[in-house]
């Protein structure tokens, strides 16, 4: 019997604030919550962006001043509500009113007298132009004559076209939380995120290992652009052309599986398998599919999934704008008839709409197979069915959509019904569409939704599209519908497309009920999610995601019912410290797991023998003993 790989931890970082304890997903459905829950959130976001501290169990503002909670959440609220979410560019990344560029330029000489400037000695070039004459000059320098014409690189500043972006939390820091050491922004938000996920559990980190072989937990994250900022690939290919030179971490930090790498360096010590696939916008689904694989089949009893992105530089901003994918000022002025755009309402799925918007995001799960889950006590959040992957086949364009998308959310669906039967399917499941927001996006992807939906007999199939939000983190992005879906089966608020008034007359509508305004549909009023990615160059995957009530049915009938009882009362303990971790990063007191040189193991340290081999610190061993799939191919 496969093992059903069920969800027991989440955390990340992305511009609706923590994911852990859900929440990133109440930032989102803010309006519609309970006061005590609205306040719960606006604490957290208060504590992410600095406004908010605990110190001798007294609340102070960012001064240290002491503060009565309530009132003064009231009044940060404005600033909470500005201060995340898609909106206008901050320049804390880079500043979009003045962003540098070299102009080429050629300078001549004026009535045919030469061309002729200072230098200092040390800035000459390494091997001076045969047309250089050169001569003494006092104070170190060296008087330069080119007959002739000069070329030069002049530099000069420009507006960004692209003005908005789902950006982290104003204020919030990941560097500041953690020695950072010139990371990369990706890899700093993989050390909150993973952390938070792997803080989330309510159950120490070193516990589960006692269960588990070395060998039998995985890592599988990365990012789809890599890292590209100074500090990675960016200050690499830049450097010398800035006349500075390129640093020894800038290209090992620059990889795209360098999340994988840092969470089993420096948050879990990690020995067992690791790596990522990058398939642009799919790589969180992609890595989740080799999660819940390496589950089924028994090879893996705990698997970490996840991506980090970190795409917003100006450079990457140009190049999507350059593709004509984004969703320009021009744009939204020309979209709305008026002078200023509508940067919180950048990104519009299904409605009338100019382009995508780019986001940052850091997203992890923690999945384990279900017999482990009950072993520890281990909240159950959700559990995974399938994901299907499939590319387009043959394209005109790179980046046009193809065949492929129509398959793997139709083997979702198919994957549904076999869990939770026709009338589950049609009653009570959603889509978390991909929904980026362009023009193209809101045909193609609607078409295939209403397809399927007509296949299975759907006649109302809700349908959202949280990048209306949260823009699009690229790699993460269904990392972020995720937490979306898991937020849902505990506070029952479908999340609305708030920012698309009406669907586009060219949206197919048929089979198809878009949730344009947050929905109360309860805790246990959906089953299912199928949760859809399509990325560039074909990279199709659609999930298939079962609710937390359906999850423990089922291992009621796998396990006993007294089994689940004892899981129950296992839990109790994981749900009050799950509790405390979270009043802990409220009040600021918890830090992210970054272990530098920790229990670093040497040869010394490894014991192997022909039936085991065996790691300092580790209770369990890895078996050598390894089933022989092809015995009957030998003598």
């Amino acid at each position: 019997m496969a093992h059903l790989p069920v969800i027991i931890g989440m955390g990340g970082i992305n511009p609706a604030g923590r994911s852990s304890l859900h929440h990133a997903y109440r930032r989102l459905v803010l309006d519609a919550l309970g006061e005590h829950e609205a306040m719960q959130t606006r604490a957290s976001l208060a504590a992410l962006m600095g406004l908010l501290k605990q110190t001798g169990g007294q609340w102070c503002d960012a001064l240290g001043t002491p503060v009565e909670l309530g009132p003064y959440l009231h009044a940060l609220d404005p600033a909470l509500r500005a201060g995340t979410l898609i909106r206008r560019l901050e320049n804390n990344l880079f500043d979009p009113q003045a962003v540098p560029y070299h102009k080429r330029a050629t300078l001549q000489a004026a009535a045919n007298a030469p061309i002729s400037f200072l230098l200092r000695t040390q800035h000459l070039p390494d091997a001076v132009p045969e047309h250089w004459q050169l001569s003494g000059a006092p104070d170190g320098l060296v008087r330069v004559q080119v007959q002739g014409s000069l070329d030069i690189l002049t530099e000069n500043l420009r507006r960004s076209e692209v003005n908005t972006a789902g950006q982290l939390p104003s204020g919030f820091d990941p560097k500041a939380l953690y020695p950072s050491r010139n990371h990369p922004r990706g890899l700093q938000m993989t050390i909150f995120g993973a952390s938070d996920a792997v803080q989330s559990l309510g159950i120490d980190w070193d516990t589960l290992l006692t269960h588990v072989a070395p060998d039998q937990i995985a890592v599988y994250a990365g990012s789809c652009m890599s890292q590209l900022d100074f500090n990675g690939n960016g200050g690499l290919l830049q450097s010398r052309l800035l006349g500075k030179k390129v640093t020894s971490k800038q290209l090992p930090l620059g990889l795209a599986e360098m999340p994988a790498d840092f969470i089993n360096a420096y948050v879990l010590g990690n020995v067992g398998t690791t790596g990522t696939q990058v398939a642009a916008c799919a790589t969180f689904l992609y890595n989740l599919r080799q999660g819940i694989r390496d589950i089924q089949d028994g090879s893996h009893r705990l698997v970490i999934v996840g991506a980090s992105e970190a795409p917003i530089t100006s450079e990457v901003m140009e190049g999507y704008y350059a593709m004509g994918a984004l969703a320009s000022d021009e744009a939204l002025r020309e979209l709305d008839d008026v002078a200023q755009p509508d940067h919180r309402r950048a990104c519009r799925p299904f409605g009338q709409n100019a382009g995508f918007t780019l986001a940052e995001s850091a997203q992890f799960v923690v999945l384990c197979a279900d017999d482990l889950a009950l072993q520890t006590g281990a909240s159950i959040l959700g559990a995974v069915n399938d994901v299907f992957v499939n590319a387009d086949g043959y394209k005109k364009s790179i980046s046009s959509p193809g065949a492929g998308n129509y398959i793997t959310m139709a083997k979702a669906a198919a994957a549904t019904r076999n869990l939770i039967g026709e009338r589950g399917l049609r009653e009570r499941s959603y889509v978390q569409a991909h929904g980026t927001g362009t023009p193209q996006n809101r045909v193609t992807e609607s078409h295939i939704l209403s397809t399927v939906a007509a296949s299975f007999g759907i006649d109302k199939w809700a349908v959202t599209a949280l990048k209306s939000q949260l823009g699009h983190s690229l790699a993460s992005s269904a990392g972020d519908q995720l937490g979306g879906a898991l937020g849902l089966w505990r506070y029952g608020i479908l999340p609305g497309i708030l920012s698309t008034e009406r669907v586009a007359d060219d949206v197919h509508t048929s089979g198809l009920d878009f949730v344009l305004q947050h929905r109360a549909v309860g805790a246990q009023g959906m089953d299912a999610v199928l949760i859809n990615s399509k990325g560039f160059g074909g990279n199709n995957a659609t999930a298939s995601v079962l609710a937390p009530h359906v999850a423990l049915r089922m291992l009621e009938r796998k396990h006993g019912r007294a089994a689940m009882a004892e899981h129950a009362r296992r839990n109790e303990p994981v749900q009050a410290a799950i509790a405390a971790y979270d009043e802990g990063m409220t009040a600021g007191q918890i830090a992210p797991i970054y272990r530098f040189d920790h229990q670093v193991v040497d040869s010394d340290g490894v014991c192997l023998s022909g039936q085991s081999l065996h790691i300092e610190g580790r209770q369990t061993a890895v078996n050598l003993d390894l089933p022989n799939p092809y015995a009957d191919y030998c003598d």
